[in-house]
């Protein structure tokens, strides 16, 4: 290798993934000689978060440039993996396959608004937020529209949004390592939130960034391979993704056998039962809250700050366009697949001809099934004869959604090297994204609140002092919440796309595509915004009726009607913006040129 680190990065990668695969390969091995299950998921575990926690030490800095935006270098291509990483959470790696297997066809809503968001992202903001140059989103907020007010504003929401993200991730995190590791749920989330600060306190965004794409590597392999090998399993092909419509068909025979698909999802504890809601997607209702969720995913993903911060480490305007490209393919390659795994792990639990069917056995025979104990024993799944007659029906049966995914390759009957790696690249997935989080949140409290508002004259060694402390902080108190499991990981995940695009989406857009929206107008529409998106999540969620369909998943369009009426009415009844910041606005939409502002 010669010259720099980002010289080589081909090389560097090519040997990652080659090593990562060879280390596979002797976990295969070293199962077959006799190795028990829990070593091997300890190991794979252990391994992944060792490397990252090495590439995040050999990435550490003291430049501001690098630790908040990796020195404006990463190439499109990588920048693109990184997002994909960043954006590949704990809820479409661990969560987003179990919300289908439970709800149907409605949960495809996340993955049409998640996609559909980077068109959003691509058309409307990336390029023209990297050409402002600067640091984080209320940076930019508060140099479109100027004043110390509107970058409080928006580090508030920021927080806001970015906190509930990220318990979403610990929560992630804190059922891999209890699993893997065999130990209470409780204790998982500290374990994952090591590893976390690990990749992310030393070297920031430039450490987060090339440990977003090792992450991405381990992820989409652990996603994939458990999805091709039990397609080919069950007859389907080695391609499941436009076969699986046989397994469909196949499930629809047997679920009026079954009694599924007919009762609404039914909770048991924490646990959900097998049976799912019969969702027609004809109906007006249905294709509303459709419509809706993914409205709000969509606009959520253009607002949330720790993916919008991704373009701002390209070496220029061309290569953020060029860099979110990238995502979308990287992005497409997990989502595709995602429906074809939660179809394929329904059949293996329902079908009678599988090995792996578990409703209509005996109670005896079930309770005493290898990956039933194990994820029962850390509280994830629990089985009842409350019929007393000796046969496992399927009211008897219940699971989080959550470990769907990370327990197939188990009910799956494939080799437990699987279940590690899909450990490992579901640990890779929440870590990537918590790790972009927790640096969202840190970075906009140290630069934004900290620097430009209580001390601008604090020197580097300060401000990146008090950047990591607040990493540690925000982080232990994301943990402690994420412990507590207030909600589901699919449903903190949309909690804070809603709360991001309630405050945060129209003062954005409308300051790169409004000329006449002014500061008025966008203390008002974040403000007045979030308010009321939040105040909609309290009424539903205490037991308020919801207008329209709307309910705690969907608050954003509430907090966006607001936003928008709001900023636009008060933009055009105060004084439009000097002459100054309109010709910023006109030279931001220019595709090529310098930077509006150098971020300092």
């Amino acid at each position: 290798m010669n010259g720099r680190f980002i010289d080589n990065l081909g090389r560097v990668y090519f040997l990652y993934t080659g090593g990562f695969v060879v280390f596979i390969l002797i976990m295969a091995i070293l199962e077959q000689l006799g190795m028990s299950a829990a070593t091997i998921g300890i190991l794979f575990v252990s391994f992944t978060i060792a490397i990252y926690a090495i590439i995040g030490y050999l990435s550490r800095t003291m430049q501001v440039d690098a630790y908040y935006v990796a020195g404006r270098e990463v190439p499109a291509l990588y920048n693109g993996m990184a997002t994909a990483a960043d954006w590949m959470s704990g809820a479409s790696f661990v969560a987003l396959a179990g919300g289908i297997y439970f709800g149907g066809y409605p949960y495809l809503g996340f993955v049409v608004g998640w996609t559909g968001g980077y068109v959003l992202v691509n058309s409307l903001m990336a390029p023209y937020l990297r050409k402002f140059g600067c640091y984080t989103v209320p940076d930019f907020i508060a140099t479109r529209y100027g004043g110390n007010a509107a970058r409080l504003v928006a580090v508030i929401i920021l927080v806001v949004a970015s906190f509930t993200y990220v318990t979403a991730q610990i929560n992630a995190s804190g059922t891999i390592a209890a699993r893997a590791l065999q130990i209470p749920f409780e204790f998982g989330v500290w374990f994952g939130l090591a590893g976390i600060l690990l990749c992310s306190m030393l070297g920031g965004m430039r450490a987060v960034t090339w440990t977003q794409v090792a992450q991405y590597i381990v992820l989409i392999i652990a996603y994939l391979v458990p999805v091709i090998w039990m397609s080919n399993k069950q007859d389907f092909g080695i391609i499941p993704h436009f076969s699986y419509g046989d397994a469909v068909q196949r499930i629809q025979e047997l679920e009026p056998l079954v009694g599924l698909g007919t009762a609404a999802t039914e909770s048991f504890g924490r646990l959900s039962i097998l049976t799912t809601p019969h969702n027609d997607p004809t109906g007006g209702m249905d294709s509303w809250r459709f419509v809706t969720l993914a409205l709000c995913m969509m606009a959520g993903t253009a607002s949330l700050p720790h993916i919008l911060m991704r373009y701002f480490t390209t070496p220029s305007v061309r290569q953020a366009r060029k860099s979110v490209a990238w995502s979308l393919l990287f992005i497409f390659l997990l989502y595709f697949t995602a429906p074809a795994l939660a179809t394929l792990t329904k059949l293996q639990l329902l079908d009678p001809n599988l090995a792996t069917a578990v409703i209509g056995k005996s109670f005896e025979e079930v309770s005493n099934l290898a990956w039933i104990q194990n994820w029962a024993n850390v509280g994830m799944l629990a089985i009842s004869d409350s019929n007393a007659d000796g046969i496992l029906q399927l009211n008897e049966f219940f699971m989080r959604p959550d470990i769907v995914v990370l327990a197939t390759p188990e009910i799956a009957g494939l080799p437990f090297v699987i279940s590690g790696l899909v450990a490992a690249g579901g640990m890779a997935a929440a870590m990537s994204t918590a790790d972009g989080l927790l640096l969202a949140i840190a970075n906009a409290l140290s630069h934004d609140l900290y620097y430009k508002i209580i001390d601008p004259k604090a020197d580097t060694k300060h401000r990146l002092i008090v950047a990591r402390v607040l990493l540690i902080g925000i982080g232990a108190a994301a943990a402690l919440v994420a412990s507590l499991q207030l909600t589901g990981i699919l449903g903190a995940v949309a909690w804070a796309f809603c709360f991001a695009c309630s405050g945060l989406f129209f003062p954005l857009v409308l300051g790169i595509w409004w000329k006449r929206a002014n500061r008025q107008g966008a203390l008002a529409g974040m403000i007045i915004g979030f308010l009321a998106g939040t105040f909609y999540l309290y009424y539903v969620r205490t037991g308020g009726t919801p207008i329209l369909g709307l309910d705690h998943l969907r608050f954003g369009i509430v907090g966006m009607a607001f936003s928008l009426v709001s900023m636009v009415a008060v933009s055009l009844l105060t004084e439009e913006p000097d002459a100054e910041t309109q010709a910023m606005v006109d030279e931001v939409r220019i595709p090529s040129g310098k930077m509006v502002i150098e971020a300092h």
